[in-house]
């Protein structure tokens, strides 16, 4: 059984840092790809950074990269997201998910379609200028 909780969110000003943690259980982060989405109100998701099963490869979208860093603690079945130089368009609801993905230089297909099947319910993040 799947289960995601998010944590770490709240509000920073621009230039601040963030870390948001997801636990989870073991059968997930030896199963599953994983990754953080977020969502504004109005508009669909986006994803922000995956990691493979195992943790084994790291994707980012454009709009994160060199700023966001993805990692999972495998003991404590935990995935995080390190938020650095965060600004006013980062603000967003940030959701964990999972499912299975296949990964390659194309970047990551997840089996359920467009997005993963699991999610959290998500912690928010407000950046102020």
């Amino acid at each position: 059984q799947v289960q995601l909780v998010e944590s770490g969110g709240g509000s920073v000003q621009a230039g601040g840092s963030l870390r948001l943690s997801c636990v989870t259980n073991a059968y997930t982060v030896s199963r599953y790809c994983m990754g953080w989405f977020r969502q504004v109100p109005g508009k669909g998701s986006e994803g922000v950074a995956v990691v493979t099963t195992g943790g084994g490869s790291t994707y980012y979208s454009d709009s994160v990269k060199g700023r966001f860093t993805i990692s999972q603690d495998n003991a404590k079945n935990t995935l995080y997201l390190q938020m650095s130089s965060l600004k006013p368009e980062d603000t967003a609801m940030y959701y964990c998910a999972a499912d299975f993905c296949q990964s390659g230089v194309a970047g990551v297909a997840w089996y359920g379609g467009r997005e993963p099947r699991y999610w959290g319910r998500g912690t928010q993040v407000t950046v102020s200028s």
